[in-house]
């Protein structure tokens, strides 16, 4: 089944990725098992790294050879200094971002299980970083967008720019909130989280809610990423499964931001190939981006998918 969007050529556009949403600095601990309450344990390791779901997903296609922006809110603390610099070393164009004077930078404490690789983010997010708006030409100068929800009314501004000048949109969706609905109709692919299709319909089954929101949002693709499972996708009314890959997993943060950063990739290197293609290459690269603690610790290349990839058709 083909590509369900047309992805615009190269030609007049300044870059192929156009990011808009969350950049964070993490603190990362990773310890034996999960701490128990009122208990006291030994860190394997606690390192600071910077993620954050768009600014990590962006990242990932410059790492893949895309031109790449990158919009949102620094802070203008050591923090902000160090996630603002760490998408300049990548070649990401920032020059549409802004520094909030006074501000912190987005953090999160993000505890990982050594036995698992499961992990628990809290995260703390200063007002004064939201974003209300965004301008027009940063919007629509990719051939292709992706928002979150950390700043929703932005989020649907730069999606509605977008689908008005025929350029595809992708979401990273986790939860359900005011604004949601008028978002998810400006939207071509819906790449959510493993609870957010039922939260959002009520239905528990996964493939129906994944149909209701198929059909009342006219999107083109609904994905879920399920982690060790893979993910499950539905496009024009048909079900595709697409599984996982064998990994060593060492820290499953950022998987889902890596996953989107290889679907956009997979989307403009195939701008006219089958989706099922599209989705076991972004599964490759989220299972990937696991190999390393952080979000962006195990980041994969174009070589390194390509042979995980070739790997499983041997």
């Amino acid at each position: 089944m083909r590509i369900p969007f047309i992805v615009p050529g190269p030609e007049g556009r300044d870059f192929d990725v156009v990011g808009l949403g969350q950049n964070s600095v993490d603190y990362v601990a990773v310890t034996a098992g999960y701490p128990g309450p009122n208990s006291k344990h030994r860190l394997q390791q606690f390192v600071c790294l910077p993620g954050g779901q768009v600014a990590t997903a962006v990242v990932v296609c410059a790492r893949l050879g895309w031109r790449v922006r990158y919009i949102g809110s620094f802070g203008d603390d050591a923090a902000g200094h160090l996630s603002r610099q760490s998408l300049m070393a990548e070649n990401v164009d920032i020059s549409t971002a802004r520094t909030v004077a006074g501000a912190p930078n987005r953090a999160a404490v993000i505890l990982v299980d050594a036995h698992t690789a499961e992990r628990t983010v809290l995260w703390h997010r200063d007002s004064a970083l939201r974003m209300d708006d965004v301008p027009r030409a940063a919007a629509v100068s990719g051939r292709m967008l992706l928002v979150d929800c950390e700043d929703i009314a932005a989020a649907t501004i730069a999606a509605t720019f977008a689908r008005r000048a025929a350029i595809p949109t992708i979401v990273d969706i986790d939860d359900v909130q005011p604004g949601t609905d008028a978002l998810l109709h400006q939207i071509d692919a819906i790449i959510c989280a493993e609870t957010f299709p039922s939260a959002l319909t009520g239905h528990a089954d996964l493939g129906r809610a994944l149909a209701a929101l198929e059909r009342d949002y006219r999107a083109p693709l609904v994905c879920v990423t399920l982690g060790a499972e893979g993910s499950l996708a539905r496009c024009r009314g048909r079900e595709i499964r697409t599984r996982s890959f064998a990994i060593d997993c060492v820290d499953s943060t950022g998987a889902g931001d890596v996953f989107r950063g290889g679907f956009m990739s997979g989307c403009l290197r195939w701008p006219e190939g089958e989706i099922e293609i599209v989705l076991e290459y972004a599964n490759a690269a989220g299972a990937l981006g696991c190999r390393a603690v952080g979000a962006r610790g195990g980041l994969p290349t174009a070589g390194d998918i390509d042979g995980l990839l070739e790997a499983r058709s041997l």
